[in-house]
């Protein structure tokens, strides 16, 4: 068998890196081809060109980078033609994985396609799901209400479980050994600004501003910032003048990071946090949280317009409830998130029952969403 995987973001490319390896325990003598990064080069494949090449977000951050991004797809398309795969899985990243498999499919239209990470039709833009069921034959979603709306345009849809509901978190041991290493009896609060340059730049000089109003209130306040390694030199850059200096936990300088990253969620008091998965990590850590985010102008315009739900944030959303608080666009103001932060602080159990309910509907304490993918995709082949 052999399975032609393409990946765009990192995000993806560790849902693909799972995936290979439930489709190899299945089938081992799987073979690979297509687009990744490291978590699926780990696994047998080698990429037709770099995964960073795709991780671009916004529409106005798009746009400079269209025609090579164009060019990109034609060849990826040339590519499945030419590698004859029994399955062409495309991993999130709609924009340029449902324009290779359109044009996949005028070619090859027997070929099965399958797409992990349905798009959030349920947010914004409903009429995607009839234009990707063109070109799609089987959906793999994230979340559980998200099969009803990809069946009703016409496509299969399995629910096969979130990554970060069966991902390790640290222990409580390892979360106060965290605490006695940064020291001091005050708060402990997590920044969170995101892992691209263009929201890192847009909302560290609101972080560092909210971190000074909390620690008016709080002046023995600490304050942690895990960096993603392709904007840690901007972290530190951006956050030099804040009025309480951060912890970076910076991945190309400390080799631990990544359990230091574990360890600094579950200690955390609360943390602050740009919109998008993380608020399941921090769920599944158990950390209250405050989101706040804010985009490109020309993006917030097209978002906003455009957005049919009253939260983006993945834990009001599952858990059907709003106990986040958030402030997006041009709510993202200081004053407001630091006013909310303190609100958590002092009753943070509000948002306890929600997390925990989030983690259960996600797929906690079943099997790992990778196989539960495999499965999906070989009992429809």
């Amino acid at each position: 068998m052999k399975a032609f995987v393409i990946a765009g973001e990192p995000s993806g490319d560790k849902l693909g890196g799972a995936l290979m390896e439930g489709l190899r325990l299945r089938v081992p003598d799987i073979t690979f081809e297509g687009v990744g990064g490291a978590e699926m080069s780990s696994h047998g494949l080698t990429s037709f060109f770099p995964m960073d090449e795709l991780s671009i977000m916004g529409i106005a951050e798009v746009l400079p980078k269209y025609f090579h991004l164009k060019r990109r797809i034609r060849q990826t398309a040339e590519a499945v033609l030419a590698s004859r795969p029994d399955v062409l899985i495309t991993i999130d990243s709609p924009d340029f994985c449902l324009r290779v498999a359109k044009l996949v499919k005028i070619m090859r239209p027997d070929l099965r396609c399958v797409h992990y990470v349905a798009p959030t039709v349920w947010a914004w833009r409903p009429g995607r799901a009839d234009k990707m069921a063109k070109v799609i034959d089987h959906v793999l979603a994230l979340f559980p209400f998200e099969p009803p709306f990809m069946q009703a345009a016409g496509m299969d849809c399995d629910f096969v479980g979130h990554p970060v509901a069966t991902e390790e978190i640290a222990t409580q041991d390892e979360a106060d050994a965290f605490r006695a290493r940064i020291g001091g009896t005050g708060p402990l609060l997590l920044a969170l600004p995101g892992s691209r340059r263009g929201e890192v730049t847009r909302l560290a000089e609101r972080f560092g501003e909210t971190v000074g109003i909390v620690a008016k209130q709080h002046p023995d306040l600490k304050v942690v910032l895990p960096c993603a390694a392709p904007v840690a030199p901007l972290v530190r850059e951006l956050t030099t003048n804040w009025p309480v200096t951060p912890m970076l936990i910076d991945p190309i300088t400390d080799p631990d990071a990544r359990e230091t990253k574990k360890a600094a969620f579950r200690a955390a008091d609360v943390a602050l946090a740009a919109s998008g998965t993380v608020s399941l990590e921090l769920a599944a850590s158990g950390t209250p949280m405050v989101i706040a985010y804010d985009m490109n102008k020309v993006t917030r315009f097209m978002v906003k317009r455009l957005l049919r739900v009253d939260t983006v944030t993945l834990v009001n959303l599952v858990a059907e409830n709003r106990t986040v608080p958030e402030f997006l666009g041009e709510n993202c103001i200081p004053e407001g998130i630091a006013a909310a932060l303190e609100k958590v602080l002092l009753a943070p159990e509000a948002q306890r029952d929600a997390m925990q309910l989030t983690m259960e509907r996600l797929g906690a304490g079943g099997p790992p969403p990778g196989q539960r993918a495999a499965d999906a995709i070989l009992a429809r082949l």
